[in-house]
């Protein structure tokens, strides 16, 4: 619980400090509709209704203090609970997009953490699955959180929530904010 309540005051120390520095791009730019992942082809088979979320309007939540402490309370909870192992090892297949119980892969997490932070209130138009590249050049998928302040990072990766700006992955593409089923491209012009 200690470990926790540090982590919240380092946490609301650098909330305060990446909304004064964020500027233009702290909100991702988008380039139209493009391929859905095939994890989430299937994902969407076997949970149709998580796939046919419309968002009445480009309602982007305030992040406040409560909900920067949902973010992150529900980041550390799903990076300390969750054991990290491929689908391969897991469940005998490459791909597989489902919700962890005591392992999983970077969608899993991903997932995990959506379907919490949902439960919690926030829109699932501001909870988008992405698609990066780490600097080694291997895919990855993250949590974007959209807010009116930043897109933030969620990674099973590393326990410290960003600006999405201030990651080191390259950004290909996200969940629509306007349909859950569909996915955009992300021009992630950042040298």
């Amino acid at each position: 619980m200690r470990k926790i309540l540090t982590f919240l005051a380092i946490s609301s120390c650098y909330l305060a400090s990446t909304a004064s520095h964020a500027g233009n791009t702290a909100h991702m730019k988008l380039a139209g509709l493009t391929s859905q992942p095939i994890g989430h082809y299937n994902y969407c088979k076997q949970y149709p209704s998580d796939c046919k979320i419309k968002a009445s309007a480009r309602n982007v939540p305030e992040l406040t203090r409560e909900r920067w402490k949902d973010l992150v309370e529900v980041n550390s909870y799903s990076n300390s609970t969750i054991a990290p192992v491929t689908d391969l090892e897991g469940f005998g297949v490459e791909e597989l997009w489902t919700y962890p119980t005591s392992f999983g892969d970077c969608e899993d997490y991903v997932l995990m953490k959506r379907h919490m932070l949902m439960q919690r209130g926030w829109p699932a138009s501001a909870l988008l699955i992405t698609v990066v590249l780490q600097p080694n050049g291997e895919g990855h998928a993250v949590l974007t959180v959209r807010t009116d302040r930043a897109d933030y990072v969620l990674d099973n990766l590393n326990g410290k929530i960003k600006p999405w700006n201030e990651t080191e992955y390259t950004y290909l593409k996200r969940q629509s904010e306007k349909f859950s089923g569909h996915w955009t491209k992300i021009l992630d012009l950042r040298s």
